[in-house]
């Protein structure tokens, strides 16, 4: 069985975000558990430096990926196509590892959990809304794990 969490900075998300996760979380296989950990951010009206939020923000998603590597989600990440993150998420899943994909404030991931993180990856050399990555990563792993399991993919 491949688990997969997603922690997520951010909470309160519009209705068609919740749907467009639950949605296509539903339609994956029973084989990979796609689960979602919502964090609220750091308050950014406390004059606080920025370092010091995303310290603060990065144990705490840190916390909630014990026993998972970390994929931290970055705009300065690799991107990976479709049939990449298939292929990672086989060997994951033959290897019984468990992932966690981090996406960040705002303001994005500490620097120190990204360096400590087991991949950076890009979804998008566009600025996405936080809420959205969640909707797009969810049809992703839909779609690698259809590729998993035989269904034909369009760009092959």
């Amino acid at each position: 069985m491949l688990r997969i969490r997603v922690v997520a900075l951010g909470h309160r998300m519009p209705a068609w975000i919740d749907a467009g996760w639950e949605d296509y979380r539903r339609r994956l296989p029973r084989e990979v558990a796609l689960d979602l950990v919502e964090l609220k951010p750091e308050p950014r009206d406390r004059g606080k430096p920025l370092a010091e939020l995303l310290a603060v923000e990065a144990t705490r998603i840190a916390a909630a990926c014990q026993g998972a590597a970390i994929i931290a989600l970055d705009e300065h990440g690799k991107p990976w196509t479709t049939r990449e993150l298939a292929n990672q998420l086989a060997r994951w899943r033959d290897d019984a590892v468990a992932i966690a994909f981090a996406i960040g404030s705002a303001d994005g991931l500490d620097a120190g959990l990204k360096r400590r993180a087991a991949a950076r990856v890009s979804l998008s050399a566009l600025t996405l809304p936080h809420g959205l990555v969640r909707v797009l990563l969810a049809e992703q792993v839909y779609r690698a794990a259809s590729l998993l399991a035989g269904h034909p993919y369009h760009r092959d």
